[in-house]
């Protein structure tokens, strides 16, 4: 499936999946942040679904994909939520937003109901202060994590963020009559800006479009549009290529630097860091051994390494009752766009002309059906066996 969110299995929860049709049993969405790879197929006919996300996401969200204000629910960092979970207000799920000290607006999801408890991490690096959050101190058993796995190789070390800052003010500081050029995606590394603005006391220089991301998160006075004005200018990530910089060159002595903990070779004047907003090998093993999950789901690529599965206690984790009134919750929703998708195809199927004219393209095969069967049960719940269903368990 396109992009690196999930739907939990045996529930109406999806984070940072946006393709309905894929998952129709789903009512409730979440959003751990606002880099695109995680809003893929969020756009701003998104409608009929709540979206759950952080203060400083919902209002990256307006901005960047203007998604419908109604749509949106910012829920406050730290603080335990209840959702219901059916039409009926009998079951609901208290949901409790972690910083994940990644980018501005990102977090982590606790979610616990019948299901149990499931931390969802998203994009996330790790501080031993995560720890000490109430929700994860109160001797919660975590049965399901997924884990940011962007990082997952146990033979690479990455500095902390504080000693790759470190490393580039030295650069720069080696470079006194240079202008420097950061390569950055759209969203992300605004605190070291603000960080080498006081360092340097210079102007950050940035693009019309980012210095409106910037005005949202409410950061320092620190970035102009001005060009000229600072000695440091922020371009795209991908406008920093060795011609890119040659050209700079021709104009002022330039030194380019990538924050990047991508295995790029430094080539000078190009200057590659480990900055990196996701946790070390090393800082998941920490994490993984101190909250020892049931189970553990990668949500980057579907292999963890077995050093890191080692640390998961092996106990089996618990039966899921899923109860009637959210499986008819569920349910409602997908039999509403099995009949939408149905009447598309006979629309189509017989209105379209039999005979088109000028250029024909070749149709593409439609999706399959989804299956829609439930069975019938007497009992307020239906039992949900997880031993055997790797949905649920993904441990390598």
């Amino acid at each position: 499936m396109p992009g690196v969110g999930h739907v939990i299995p045996h529930t109406p929860l999806a984070i940072d999946f946006w393709y309905v049709r894929k998952c129709p049993g789903t009512r409730l969405f979440f959003l751990s942040h606002m880099h695109s790879d995680h809003t893929m197929g969020l756009t701003s006919t998104w409608s009929n679904r709540p979206i759950y996300c952080s203060p400083t996401t919902a209002r990256l969200l307006r901005l960047k994909l203007q998604v419908k204000e109604k749509w949106i629910h910012p829920l406050e960092v730290g603080e335990p939520s209840l959702l219901p979970l059916d039409d009926i207000g009998k079951e609901r799920l208290t949901v409790t937003l972690i910083d994940a000290n990644h980018c501005p607006g990102a977090v982590m999801f606790l979610f616990e109901g019948y299901f149990g408890s499931i931390l969802y991490t998203g994009d996330f690096r790790y501080s031993p202060s995560m720890l000490r959050e109430p929700c994860l101190r109160a001797n919660t058993t975590i049965d399901v994590l997924y884990l940011d796995t962007t990082n997952c190789d146990p033979n690479r070390t990455l500095p902390s963020r504080q000693q790759a800052t470190q490393q580039i003010k030295e650069i720069i500081r080696g470079y006194p009559n240079h202008d420097v050029v950061i390569g950055l995606y759209t969203l992300g590394k605004e605190t070291l800006l603000v960080e080498l603005a006081i360092e340097f006391q210079t102007w950050i220089e940035v693009t019309f479009e980012r210095i409106e991301t910037l005005k949202v998160l409410e950061l320092p006075d620190v970035f102009t549009t001005d060009r000229g004005a600072g000695r440091i200018r922020v371009v795209n990530r991908s406008g920093v290529c060795r011609a890119a910089v040659d050209k700079w060159n021709q104009e002022q002595p330039t030194l380019a630097i990538l924050p990047t903990s991508r295995p790029l070779v430094s080539l000078h004047p190009m200057h590659v860091v480990p900055y990196s907003d996701h946790s070390s090998y090393q800082e998941l093993e920490e994490f993984v051994f101190a909250l020892k999950p049931t189970s553990l789901v990668p949500i980057v690529g579907n292999c963890v390494p077995g050093s890191l599965s080692a640390l998961i206690p092996g106990k089996k984790r618990h039966e899921i009752l899923v109860p009637q009134s959210v499986q008819r919750y569920m349910l409602r929703e997908s039999e509403s766009l099995l009949r939408s998708t149905a009447y598309t195809r006979h629309y189509y199927r017989h209105v379209r002309p039999l005979s088109p004219k000028g250029v024909v393209f070749e149709q593409e095969s439609a999706e399959g059906e989804m299956d829609t069967e439930n069975s019938e049960n007497d009992s307020d719940c239906i039992l949900v066996t997880c031993e055997n269903d790797s949905d649920c368990i993904l441990v390598t």
